[in-house]
């Protein structure tokens, strides 16, 4: 779905109320005209389609997650506190696309610190789970699976895996499964820094139960 630049008058009334409206929603004049708009006429957007499927992500969620507030209709952002000395935060944001087919959206996680035993443990811990994905399913992807490690994190894409256009129950359930594996690897890892083996296979476990119960998306 396109868009274009259109010239409409409407009056200076109706355009303070929109934008009052619009900064309490935390968006702008022109994409609250244009979400009304498409309401009135029972038209569903790319933006209308990741209002909802963020909120089912957000409602799976609960209350483990801090909700960071959203600063674009197309990103995601929640926080976890890991179970590590000083509280670290990690943050996992989710950036979908609006054609909502082939590519759906990319992951990122990371966390922000100086600590250099708390960034090796992080990058250890994404680097063996990168190790993981490819290995799963670097057979789907021409030169490998898509994912790659960031500073202090790691970064992913979210692909189809079937045919048709995917619901967005069915988007938001797989974002919601794969952000919890990620975390319920990450978090043990965490717990279990002084056995590296012990780590790897808890980590190893929870991404072969993920893929296992993994049917939309890759």
């Amino acid at each position: 779905m396109g868009k274009s630049v259109y010239s409409i008058v409407l009056s200076d009334e109706v355009v303070q109320e929109i934008d009052d409206l619009a900064y309490r929603l935390g968006t702008n004049r022109s994409k609250l005209i244009d979400r009304i708009l498409a309401e009135r006429v029972n038209c569903i957007t790319p933006e209308m389609r990741m209002h909802e499927i963020f909120g089912l992500v957000e409602q799976a969620l609960g209350s483990a997650f801090l909700m960071s507030p959203q600063t674009s209709d197309s990103v995601l952002a929640v926080k976890r506190a890991l179970r590590f000395k000083y509280k670290p935060t990690m943050k996992y944001s989710v950036e979908l696309t609006r054609s909502f087919s082939g590519c759906v959206g990319r992951l990122r996680a990371g966390i922000r610190t100086r600590s250099e035993e708390l960034t090796a443990l992080c990058m250890g811990f994404f680097e063996y789970w990168s190790r993981l994905e490819r290995a799963a399913l670097g057979e789907f992807f021409e030169g490998g699976f898509p994912c790659e490690l960031i500073q202090n994190g790691y970064a992913r894409d979210f692909y189809e895996s079937g045919e048709g256009e995917l619901s967005n129950r069915e988007i938001a359930d797989a974002i919601t499964a794969y952000i919890g594996a990620l975390d319920r690897g990450l978090s043990l890892w965490f717990e279990n820094a002084d056995n590296t083996e012990l780590a790897k296979h808890q980590a190893k476990q929870i991404y072969t139960a993920y893929l296992s119960n993994r049917k939309q998306l890759l």
